[in-house]
């Protein structure tokens, strides 16, 4: 009895949670997206709290399934993308240009976060749709990978609504 009440508790949510910096250091994840010009998801991710946005960028782009054109060859990559200032590094700058991406990633200091929202406010609906899922509101699961099937799993329903209507 007296060694089971010495014993300390494991991670309590398991792996790929952190920090969050602005909610007084609450463990939990961040949940990356990446959505067309309709809204529809086409890349999604997860990682800790206290990670970069502009870290999870590159694995996100490179996870964007080929989109089936109506001419020509299926699309592997998109052709412009939008991001807020949290992107502006020369490093994503110069990684998308390489790629063949065009970007139109806001700048720090120099412009106004006011002309980023005609674009921007497609991904906070979006986002918006995937808090309809209850489950997705705290992190229940440990293992990263059965939160990410529940992300994918409420993309999917997104998809499926946004489709039929």
């Amino acid at each position: 009895m007296r060694d089971r009440l010495r014993q300390r508790p494991g991670p309590q949510r398991g792996q790929l949670t952190g920090p969050n910096p602005t909610d007084r250091g609450k463990k939990g994840p961040k949940i990356h997206l990446i959505v067309d010009r309709r809204g529809l998801p086409l890349s999604i991710g997860i990682s800790a709290a206290n990670l970069h946005d502009s870290q999870a960028l590159i694995p996100l782009v490179r996870s964007i399934p080929p989109i089936r054109s109506h001419r020509g060859p299926r699309r592997r990559r998109p052709g412009k993308l939008h991001g807020d200032k949290g992107y502006d590094y020369r490093h994503l700058r110069r990684w998308l240009a390489s790629g063949g991406i065009r970007h139109r990633l806001a700048r720090k200091g120099i412009e106004s976060s006011r002309r980023l929202g005609r674009h921007r406010w497609v991904v906070e609906r979006t986002v918006s749709w995937r808090s309809g899922c209850r489950r997705l509101h705290r992190r229940y699961e440990r293992k990263p990978e059965h939160f990410l099937a529940f992300t994918a799993i409420a993309a999917t329903l997104i998809c499926h609504r946004r489709l039929t209507n």
